[in-house]
């Protein structure tokens, strides 16, 4: 189901982007050396709750997961890139940490990502990838406005990834937004351009650029959740929501 959101809606989803946005930050704020990833979840777990608001994750349960997933925020360290569950392991001085949230409040979602160093060791590699999906996520916005069409978008940020160097996954990428978390269309990391469904005012899209150093391939942890690099290499993860409109395209998640 493709969702087009009204005006009315649009003032709720813009509301919920901004909680999201704000969780983000105080949690990679508050994710030091020594920090636990299951601390992270109780943090999000308050503070989405004093918020008013419910994770979209905790009763999660997709045929691709061993739900459900049963945790308020998505937690990554180095080698893995996506659905990290947290589990009892602290930071170290140099870790690669990716938080990934989806908030649901007043019936509209809103979902975002981040990948940042911890502490103060900061490994060359690590924050050149960071910033490579950092631009691709703002090329792939810039692709999109109303009657702009979906292989534009993945074009845009598959030409950013690709011309760094990335090996490209396709199978998992971003997607349609709405009252629910996921939904079509789904959003290739990589397309062809005039291709695919035509943007429309009222659709969200959260837009999700994610690479591995030296592979495009992935495993999956013993919890039947954590995505991880085949060889071991570091990956990360930009992620924000936007709104198609009249005039382009409003990111979402941003404080």
């Amino acid at each position: 189901m493709i969702e087009i959101l009204t005006p009315t809606e649009l003032t709720r989803a813009r509301s919920t982007g901004r909680l999201v946005a704000e969780i983000l930050q105080a949690l990679a704020s508050r994710s030091i050396i020594g920090t636990s990833l299951l601390e992270i979840d109780s943090w999000a777990r308050e503070l989405i709750l004093d918020a008013g608001a419910e994770s979209c994750y905790v009763d999660y349960e997709p045929s691709f997961g061993r739900g459900p997933f049963g945790h308020y925020i998505c937690t990554a360290v180095n080698d893995a890139v996506l659905h990290g569950m947290p589990r009892d392991q602290t930071l170290a001085d140099g870790d690669l940490l990716t938080l990934d949230l989806a908030v649901l409040r007043n019936g509209v979602a809103a979902d975002a990502a981040l990948s940042v160093i911890v502490g103060t060791k900061r490994p060359a590699r690590s924050v050149a990838m960071i910033e490579t999906t950092q631009r691709a996520l703002a090329a792939g916005i810039a692709a999109a406005g109303p009657g702009a069409r979906l292989g534009d978008v993945s074009a845009a940020i598959g030409a950013v990834l690709q011309g760094a160097g990335y090996p490209v996954n396709t199978e998992f990428g971003g997607h349609g937004i709405g009252s629910t978390m996921h939904q079509d269309p789904h959003v290739p990391n990589i397309g062809r351009a005039e291709r695919g469904y035509r943007l429309r005012p009222g659709l969200l899209l959260a837009l999700e650029p994610w690479v591995m150093e030296d592979t495009d391939e992935l495993v999956v942890d013993a919890d039947g959740w954590t995505l991880r690099s085949a060889t071991g290499a570091r990956a990360a993860h930009t992620e924000h929501t936007i709104a198609i409109t009249e005039d382009g395209a409003e990111i979402l998640t941003v404080c």
